[in-house]
Order: C-alpha cells, then sequence, then structure tokens
C-alpha cells in the first residue's frame, strides 16, 4: 500500500510523485525505465540547448524541443485513456493530458534552472513561467502555447457559466500533494470509463489515505465495489454517504441503490 503522505510528496518532484502513485496503483509500472528514460531525454535536452546563453531564448528553445524534437503533444483522439496518465505509457508514446505532460514539463524545466511552477486551474493543469521583474506569463502544457489571462477567462466562463471571473486564487501556485490529488482523481476517472475496477479501487483506497472518510470518494467506492460484486460493501459506503451528505442529489439516487442491493444476493469477497 501506498504510504506516502503529504510532506513526502512536497519533497519530490511532481514527476516521481506521479511515478511512485502510477506503481501504488499498478505493480506493473517499470519504475527503473522510467527513471533511466527521464535521466536520458534531460541529458539530451541538456545536450541541444549548450550553446544558448540567453535565458529566455533558452526557454523558447527548450519548449521547441520538448514537442517538436521529443514530440511530446496531446492525445486529441483517445484524451481520457489511462496511458495519458500514467507516466510510463506517456513517456512511451510521447502522449499525455495537461497534467501529465505538464509535470513532465515542469520536471525538466525545473532542472535547467528555469521560473516555472504548476496551476491546477479549474479547467486544466496549467505552467507558470515568471521571469524576475517581469509580468507573470502562463503555458498550456497540452500544446506548448502561451495562454492569455482573456483565454483563460474564456475557459472559465465555458465551464462555470457567464457570471465566471478569473480570481488571483485560480492562478495561485499549486503544491505538490494538490497536483498529486488532482493527477489521482483524473487517472481513477480513466480506469473506471475503461471498467478497470480493481485499478480504479486502489485510487480510491490511495485517495482516502491523504483526506480519510471523504464522503465523495466513499460514494465512488461504493460503486466500484457494487460493480466488483461486493455488495455488502457498497451498501455500508453508499449508506454513509447519504449519512454524511443528506441534500446532496446523489443521496435520493443511492437510496434507490440501496433497495435494489437489499433485493439481491449478496456476495462478500
Amino acid at each position: 500500500m501506498f504510504t506516502l503522505f503529504d510532506e513526502d510528496l512536497d519533497g519530490m518532484d511532481i514527476v516521481e510523485g506521479a511515478l511512485a502513485l502510477n506503481h501504488a496503483i499498478n505493480s506493473d509500472t517499470d519504475v527503473v525505465w522510467v527513471k533511466a528514460e527521464l535521466a536520458n531525454l534531460l541529458s539530451e535536452i541538456e545536450l541541444a540547448l549548450v550553446n544558448e546563453s540567453d535565458e529566455k531564448q533558452k526557454f523558447d528553445s527548450f519548449v521547441r524541443y520538448f514537442y517538436y524534437d521529443l514530440g511530446f503533444k496531446g492525445d486529441s483522439e483517445a484524451y481520457f485513456s489511462s496511458e495519458n496518465v500514467f507516466i510510463d505509457t506517456v513517456l512511451k508514446r510521447r502522449k499525455g493530458i495537461p497534467v501529465s505532460l505538464g509535470a513532465l514539463f515542469l520536471y525538466f524545466a525545473g532542472k535547467l534552472g528555469f521560473p516555472v511552477e504548476g496551476i491546477t486551474f479549474p479547467t486544466q493543469f496549467l505552467v507558470k513561467l515568471a521571469w524576475p521583474d517581469e509580468k507573470v506569463q502562463y503555458i498550456n502544457p497540452y500544446n506548448g502555447e502561451y495562454v492569455a489571462k482573456k483565454i483563460l477567462t474564456a475557459w472559465l466562463i465555458g465551464q462555470e457559466g457567464p457570471l465566471a471571473k478569473l480570481k488571483p486564487e485560480h492562478l495561485k501556485t499549486a503544491d505538490h500533494p494538490t497536483i498529486i490529488g488532482r493527477w489521482l482523481a483524473v487517472t481513477k476517472s480513466a480506469l473506471l470509463r475503461e471498467e478497470r475496477y480493481t485499478l480504479a479501487l486502489r485510487c480510491t483506497d490511495l485517495a482516502l489515505t491523504f483526506v480519510p472518510d471523504d464522503p465523495y470518494e466513499i460514494r465512488d467506492r461504493g460503486f466500484i465495489y457494487q460493480q466488483l460484486d461486493c455488495h455488502q460493501i457498497a451498501k455500508s459506503d453508499y449508506q454513509f454517504f447519504i449519512d454524511q451528505c443528506p441534500e446532496d442529489p446523489a443521496a435520493e439516487l443511492l437510496k434507490s441503490q440501496l433497495r435494489a442491493l437489499d433485493s439481491n444476493v449478496i456476495t462478500i469477497h
């Protein structure tokens, strides 16, 4: 079982934390290969930029190298695939989603000394570039393009409605546990879509080590147990959510699920 806590994740690069998390979810994750590949790619990038003396030009060259020479890009054809969240498959395929590509981008950029940080923007993961005494810039790690605040506002309106406003907290640097938590949620969603319930259950168990008794996480765990035919445990989790969140619209739906489960044969695994 995964035993790292927030303070452990804070001391790691985001990629290192994600790799530990991925291995905890899927023991087939080749940790040794991932670490070797990260080291090889870093050496390749450093060699490609060795003649760059101006830091800003060097950063622009790094962005081009990451997205064009190395070929990292967003997976528009299978965006929700779990292959886009597990760090080993992202490295092998050179495809991912904002949080996985952003973590790799931050890893290499950080090793090169660039002033970059991660942001868990409401619509997607972003990279913040903050040169000393200059206006902060924002990069979409899905494609490496700079994103203006007016575009970020449009994204926010698209998700939250026409009254949404861009606020300073939306652009606040996220700590590593927050980023890893979001990554974990995305991983669980991908695995649920693929009906890989055993791995999804590990995601839920991991999430509950960070936020014990989270009713929404326990509700999701109940759904997973139901799919695994562990009806008694599913009922317990559903009842916990109903008791903790009686006003949530999902509570009424879960009451119906409980009645349906009561009418079925109970199997305990």
